[in-house]
């Protein structure tokens, strides 16, 4: 189970960045035109909002691990804010398998 961990880490690193390269080549590596694509259609926005609710409540869950569990959440918490959701939280699941 820990390799598929670590393959959904890669993954979560690889294909983001790669959509997000193919949209900076495509606008002449500018940001503008960014935000307002997120929210262009309901279909887009339904995926983007519960990324948002699935990353916040995962964020909720790391600082409850740093203040009630003394957890370092450091290497977590970088990861959601440089990568996303999508290293976090197979990062985590990888770190924290088979922990008893």
């Amino acid at each position: 189970m820990k390799k598929l961990y670590l393959i959904m880490c890669i993954l979560g690193i690889l294909l983001p960045y790669y959509h997000l390269i193919s949209f900076l080549s495509q606008n002449n590596w500018s940001m503008n035109g960014f935000w307002p694509e997120i929210f262009s259609s309901h279909p887009i926005s339904m995926i983007s909002m519960d990324l948002t609710v699935a990353a916040t409540s995962f964020l909720f869950f790391l600082l409850y691990q740093k203040f009630k569990k003394k957890k370092n959440i450091i290497k977590y918490l970088v990861c959601l804010f440089l990568v996303g959701f999508s290293l976090a939280f197979p990062l985590y699941l990888y770190d924290n398998h088979d922990l008893r």
